[in-house]
């Protein structure tokens, strides 16, 4: 049997904040484009690329934003 991997949710780690943020603003953009303009697709498309560039690369723009903003590694 496999078990399930569960994420420690006691603190707000810079990593937990990028996910949140990232499944926030695709979530976002396929309403805005569904609702505002069929153009917005591109917003969830770029956080895709980031997410890409990020696991293949480590660097993440967000990442270094929250981290001057006092966030930490978990």
């Amino acid at each position: 049997m496999t078990k399930l991997y569960i994420a420690q949710t006691k603190m707000w780690t810079l990593e937990r904040v990028i996910r949140l943020m990232a499944g926030s603003f695709v979530l976002f953009g396929i309403g805005l484009s569904a609702w505002v303009h069929p153009y917005w697709i591109a917003l969830p498309a770029l956080v895709g690329v980031n997410l890409v560039v990020f696991a293949l690369t480590g660097l993440c723009p967000m990442a270094m934003v929250l981290y001057k903003l006092g966030l930490r590694e978990g």
